[in-house]
């Protein structure tokens, strides 16, 4: 019988470490700036813009279509997505946050010469938390081979 023989081979492998870091960073913001633009689609087409009132616990109404104006952007420094309505056109009050939430907003009422401000006690409708969860379930499959 013949003496067995192991043969060598020798692999040069080389890794670019900074190479790699860099295609997880790009596959990470693309990523979540796509999961950001699925939120923000399904919170946009929640909300109806309509004149009624809609019923506390379901999306809110958009009366003017200003509710809608729902952007997302990539913070760079977290390295996170942020998803949320802009500021309506206003100084006071913080009628995005109620909707969400629930609270107290602060409305202006009255002819323009004898405005004054007044609270409101807003019931919570959410838009923004349910769009996060129906469109969290095709988080997951944006990773697969996102980094080739």
């Amino acid at each position: 019988m013949a003496p067995f023989r192991m043969k060598t081979v020798s692999v040069d492998m080389f890794f670019d470490r900074d190479k790699v870091v860099r295609e997880a960073d790009k596959a990470t913001r693309a990523n979540l700036s796509k999961a950001g633009a699925f939120v923000r689609t399904a919170a946009r087409s929640s909300i109806r813009k309509r004149k009624s009132i809609s019923a506390p616990g379901s999306p809110p109404s958009s009366h003017t279509g200003l509710l809608r104006q729902i952007f997302f952007g990539w913070d760079s420094q977290s390295r996170t997505v942020v998803v949320g309505p802009m500021r309506l056109n206003q100084k006071i009050g913080n009628a995005p946050e109620a909707l969400e939430r629930g609270g107290i907003s602060e409305i202006m009422t009255g002819p323009r010469r004898k405005r004054r401000r007044r609270r409101i006690r807003v019931h919570a409708r959410p838009f923004m938390a349910p769009a996060l969860k129906q469109e969290a379930p095709k988080f997951p499959g944006l990773w697969a081979n996102s980094i080739k």
